[in-house]
């Protein structure tokens, strides 16, 4: 939440928005996914996999 609070404050906005979070996603919750050696293999990584969650998730309104 930290992280999407600074990325609206640059963007000039003193809310949080879903597009913040989609913008820092990856980079926080990176290192806490852990691929299984098949998906590696297969060519995933957790990025792809942190933006197919972050894209199926629908934004509430």
């Amino acid at each position: 939440m930290e992280s999407a609070k600074a990325s609206a404050a640059l963007s000039g906005r003193d809310f949080v928005t879903p597009e913040d979070i989609r913008r820092v996603a990856s980079a926080v919750l990176g290192h806490r996914v852990m691929l299984t050696p098949e998906r590696e293999m297969e060519g995933f990584t957790t990025s792809y996999v942190i933006d197919q969650i972050i894209n199926t998730v629908e934004i509430p309104r």
